[in-house]
């Protein structure tokens, strides 16, 4: 009889995680393809390690694909009229980055429409010397 109990139990666990693996793994495939249609607003942040500063922020529907072999992330935006950009922002062992899937209030912002933003305080002065 306890044998009988224990087989319930471990079918029953065993069950459960199954169900819910397939529906997480559902969910990851069908957020990662609305995100890839760009239907979803997500922001991109790129973060200075060693002075815990943010370098830049880009905001708006967009794919965004990381590719370890290049060590960068490729990202893509639709233009207005229909053509593609891609951008490209280049890691390191000192650069990390975060992504925020945003949805609140996804309806209200423009397809083609997207922001970048620099910080300001990690330009380095240039100085051009001209020939006259």
């Amino acid at each position: 009889m306890k044998k009988k109990i224990v087989a319930a139990i471990i079918a029953v666990s065993v069950a459960v995680g199954i169900t819910a693996c397939s529906e997480a793994s559902r969910v990851e495939s069908n957020l990662t393809k609305e995100a890839d249609n760009f239907n979803v607003v997500r922001q991109l942040t790129v973060i200075n390690c060693l002075q815990g500063d943010v370098l830049f922020q880009m905001t708006g529907k967009m794919s965004i694909t990381a590719d370890v072999s290049d060590n960068q992330l490729e990202i893509i935006v639709e233009n207005e009229d229909g053509n593609y950009t891609k951008h490209f922002v280049g890691l390191s062992d000192n650069v990390t980055y975060t992504i925020e899937d945003l949805n609140l209030g996804a309806n209200d912002v423009n397809k083609y429409q997207y922001t970048l933003n620099f910080n300001p305080n990690m330009w380095l002065p240039v100085e051009v010397d001209t020939i006259d």
